[in-house]
């Protein structure tokens, strides 16, 4: 008995704000978010599983905002959800097709110039689209079990390329190899076991791979994760904090994992030239790793005055346009021969 538009929000917002609070359960404080869908007009509906499939897509918009929110369905929501499921369906034959591909841009260290490293990036090559971006595609496999497929490949095709480096550059035998973990592969109770076999099966040394997860990947479940990154490093794989600084940063939270660094986000980076607060933002993210034995990167590098003032912080490591976009495997050992020709020249 909802009385039109009016009524239906007021029901909507009067659900979210009882469910929202915090509650005990069995001495343990635990909160619950709701995604709501809402259809109004049911009146012009002539099959009832057409209006749960409508609320089915507002609800789904609702958990794109990070839950405790409300969607009332717009007509306009069928084309994007159509666009999805092609999406989704196209990517699940990218993964077997060979249209998945990998991008990979230069960590640099500030002191010496050289190349210590790469971070792999995901890229999708669509044969109709075109280079659909990452920001459109990784949501879709995340909210799959497309993400874990995706993941496995995108850290064995880098293991593969790292290998490939190391045998026609000698100074890449020592350079390392970054890869972006998603939360439902780290949750995974057999995503350690996964890692040692593509590792073992590529035959890249464990402290060559550093695998970057985020703080609130970390938080969702403290002990699991810990448990998570303590296998990790027993195999001597590196972990580090991606976008560190835009999450729950802490220096007790910093000492529970066993982190090998953490990468600076490129809204500070970016940014640090207009305020004197971002640089000293970064001046205390920098000492506070510092303390803790933590190596430092910072990724947006994209003019020299950022690359001095970091240097002028101590920052050890960048990673940005300054030095290279993301480079496809050829595009990467044109990179890597271009420069040991320059090297070779200063020498």
């Amino acid at each position: 008995d909802v009385g039109g538009a009016e009524g239906a929000v007021a029901a909507a917002e009067r659900i979210v704000s009882r469910i929202a609070p915090p509650f005990t359960l069995r001495k343990q404080q635990i909160s619950i978010t709701v995604s709501i869908g809402v259809v109004l007009g049911a009146i012009s509906y002539t099959h009832p599983d057409d209006i749960l499939r409508d609320a089915d897509t507002a609800m789904y918009s609702s958990k794109e905002h990070g839950g405790n929110h409300y969607t009332v369905f717009e007509a306009g929501m069928r084309i994007s959800t159509a666009r999805r499921m092609e999406m989704e369906l196209d990517l699940c034959t990218a993964l077997q097709s060979g249209e998945i591909t990998v991008y990979y841009q230069p960590i640099v260290s500030l002191l010496s110039g050289k190349i210590t490293g790469f971070e792999a990036l995901a890229r999708w090559r669509h044969p109709r689209y075109g280079m659909i971006p990452p920001l459109e595609f990784i949501p879709v496999a995340e909210e799959s079990n497309l993400i874990n497929v995706l993941g496995d490949l995108v850290l064995r095709l880098a293991c593969e390329r790292l290998m490939d480096l190391s045998k026609k550059f000698p100074d890449a035998a020592d350079m390392s190899m970054n890869v972006n973990i998603s939360a439902r592969q780290f949750r995974q109770p057999c995503f350690v076991d996964g890692v040692r076999r593509i590792l073992d099966e590529t035959g890249v040394a464990p402290g060559r791979i550093c695998l970057e997860v985020t703080e609130s990947m970390l938080l969702e479940n403290a002990a699991s994760a810990q448990a998570t990154m303590r296998a990790l490093t027993e195999l001597g794989i590196k972990v580090v904090i991606d976008d560190f600084g835009t999450g729950y940063s802490s220096l007790s939270y910093l000492q529970r994992f066993p982190f090998d660094s953490l990468k600076v986000d490129r809204s500070f980076v970016c940014s640090m030239t207009e305020t004197r607060q971002n640089r000293e933002i970064i001046r205390t993210i920098i000492s506070m790793a510092e303390n803790l034995g933590l190596k430092v990167v910072a990724e947006g590098v994209e003019m020299t005055e950022h690359r001095d003032m970091l240097m002028a912080l101590r920052c050890e490591f960048a990673q940005g346009f300054l030095f290279s976009e993301p480079l496809d495997s050829e595009d990467l050992e044109a990179f890597l021969t271009n420069r040991n020709a320059e090297n070779t020249l200063l020498a």
